[in-house]
Parts: C-alpha cells; structure tokens; sequence
C-alpha cells in the first residue's frame, strides 16, 4: 500500500492536492462558458532560467526505461498467471501480439524496441496528416497531444497551424501540463518544441486551477478497434490520469472529440468492450497512414475521478515515491473516498432536515 510518510507528506496543507476547499465534496464542473487566459509570459518559457537539456534528457530517459522494466515484470506476472478472467491478462496479450507483429515485420521504428511504449510506426507522418485535415482538427484552437514519438507531427502540426498545444510533463513528475502558444516560440524553434526536452524548455507550466477550454484531443495508443472505438494504450494509465484531469478542471466534456493515430496493423477486433473500466478512455477518430475512421463509439467517456484519487495519483507521479501500475491499490482508495463522499451527504442533508425541523418548531 501507500507508504504513510510519503501520503502525510502528500496531503500538507501548502499542497496543490486541495485546489477545491478542503470541506467541499465537489463534484466535477461543469464545462466553463468563460475562460481565464492563462498567463504566459513574453517569453513562453520555463520560468527555470538552469534549464539543462543535456540533465533533463538524461533524466526523462532514466525513468522511461524504469518505467518500462516495471511494466514489463508486470507483463510477464500476469502473462504466466494461471487464474482466468484477470482484468490485466487480455490487455497485456493484445498489447505484445501488437508489438510483436510491428517489429517482426519491419513497421516499428525508433525508439526501438517498441515494446512497453507507444509504438512509433513507418507512416506516422503520414497519419498525422490526415488528422491535420479533419475539420474538428482545422476549427480547434487548443489541442492537447500525448508526448510520445508517433504523435511528433501532430504536434508539429498544432503549431505550424497557429493553434494552442497543450501537453503532459513527462510521466507528470514536474507538474501536471504544459502550454504552448506559437507566437511566443522564439523564430525557428517550432521543430524543438515538439520533442519533450522543447516542450519543457519553451512551455508554461500550469496547473488544475487554471482555466482552458481544449478543443481536441489526441493520444497514443497500442490497440485500436476500429468498430467500437476501444482503446488499449501501454499499460500505465497516463491517457486516463489526463482525461480525468481535464475533465476535473472543465477543460473538457463528454462532446470533446478523442483522435487516435496508429498504423493500420494497430487496428484489431478483439478488445471486448464488456471488460472494458470506468476510466478507459474510448477514441471518436481513428488515424492511420491509409484511412481515416469515424468509430461512431457507444462507450461512455469518463466521467472524471473523484478529487482526491486523481490528485493523489498525480502525486505518486510527480514526487516519484510509487510508481505502481497496478490498478488494486486505486479502487481500495476510490471505494473508501465514495463511502466518505456519500456519508458526508448523508450527515449534510439529515442536518439540514433537522434544522428545518427545529426551526419549524420555533416557529
């Protein structure tokens, strides 16, 4: 379980884990109509003047590869687990027999090998122009897009196109997301911008009480089926954090439109919808360097975690004390928070009748 030291520490009143009071039980908001401009500056850049490229490279790519190490030990637990029905079991097979399949016939391309990652694919330039010509994607003014290398283009085209980007800090360990506005980009920078050292270089860190509105999404994904719009990304949970996270701050809704982009052998048929979670996050648009796919999904969207399971997550992440993508540990927590949330209702409206029961009486 959570190591008390490190949740104590989590849960200090100066932390950013209570963006709400801390008595409200507030449920998600709703989609804001008006939006507080996020304040960047004349210079769109980390206000850390140190920045080193070099140490932050060397840093994101130590913890990718612990990342990936612990994923992969989870893989091979569960591919030789003998209980049936685990949760884990079918994702995991439908997520090696992908990759599998890219590097066995030469689709995957750097980094390499694609296992444990977002696999990049020969064509994703390729798709990510046919996204480029979608017209959700040409009217939107914000767009988020995954940090990983097949969605680079994406990216690209987000700010050749003069549109907001907004994108996840790597594995959310420095904070929660960056934004980047094209015209605050120093001349000839755009290509940077695109790689995660640009991204934390030029991009202004905001957090979740900050005000956007986001008119696109765009994530990374394993597996795609193509007919119901469920989604398998690498098995750490990252695209749901985000979601709920910008559902959380109403940055977003369930009319959001979710776009994938993914080589056509990334498309598959066998991801069974009834086992699919609350937070799987379903795609409206599937990309790929052939076709162009309107998923018409049934699967409702998430409708965001509560407060303190997200914030909590988030922070795991962030301060990198658990890096535990094992799902068990956060229903235990999401199951103690409903309880709390749904007593606290209980005692609020049995007091509110009882008041009105003694003023009435008074009167």
């Amino acid at each position: 379980m959570f190591p008390c030291s490190n949740l104590l520490r989590t849960l200090s009143p100066h932390s950013p884990l209570f963006p709400l009071p801390i008595h409200t039980a507030s449920p998600l908001p709703p989609r804001l109509t008006s939006v507080r401009p996020l304040h960047c500056s004349d210079q769109n850049r980390n206000p850390n003047k140190e920045f080193d490229p070099v140490q932050f490279e060397s840093q994101r790519l130590r913890l990718d590869e612990k990342a990936r190490n612990t994923m992969a030990a989870e893989a091979a637990v569960v591919g030789t687990s003998t209980s049936s029905g685990g949760e884990q079991q079918w994702k995991w097979r439908i997520r090696k027999r992908v990759w599998d399949m890219m590097e066995a016939e030469g689709i995957a391309r750097n980094p390499r090998p694609v296992h444990h990652r977002i696999p990049n694919f020969e064509g994703a330039v390729s798709a990510a122009d046919a996204l480029g010509k979608l017209e959700v994607f040409e009217k939107a003014k914000c767009v988020k897009v995954n940090p990983d290398s097949p969605q680079k283009q994406v990216r690209f085209l987000t700010l050749t196109g003069g549109k907001m980007l907004l994108t996840p800090q790597p594995r959310l360990r420095t904070g929660f997301f960056s934004v980047l506005v094209p015209h605050l980009l120093p001349a000839g920078s755009v290509l940077e911008a695109c790689t995660s050292v640009g991204e934390a270089k030029y991009g202004k860190p905001f957090d979740l009480d900050d005000k956007i509105i986001v008119d696109l999404l765009v994530i990374g994904s394993v597996a795609v089926d193509p007919n119901t719009g469920a989604r398998l990304g690498k098995g750490e949970g990252f695209a749901e954090l985000e979601y709920g996270m910008l559902r959380y701050m109403g940055a977003i809704s369930d009319s959001t439109m979710v776009v994938t982009t993914v080589h056509d052998i990334q498309l598959v048929d066998d991801i069974p919808v009834e086992k699919l979670l609350v937070h799987d996050v379903p795609v409206d648009i599937v990309c790929t360097p052939t076709q162009v796919i309107f998923t018409n999904t049934a699967i409702p969207k998430p409708q965001g975690w509560s407060s303190f399971l997200l914030l909590l997550r988030i922070h795991q992440n962030a301060f990198d004390f658990l890096y535990c993508p094992n799902y068990f540990q956060i229903y235990i927590i999401d199951g103690l928070f409903t309880c709390f949330v749904s007593l606290s209702f209980f005692f609020f409206f049995f007091n509110v009748k009882t008041s009105d029961q003694v003023l009435t009486g008074h009167l």
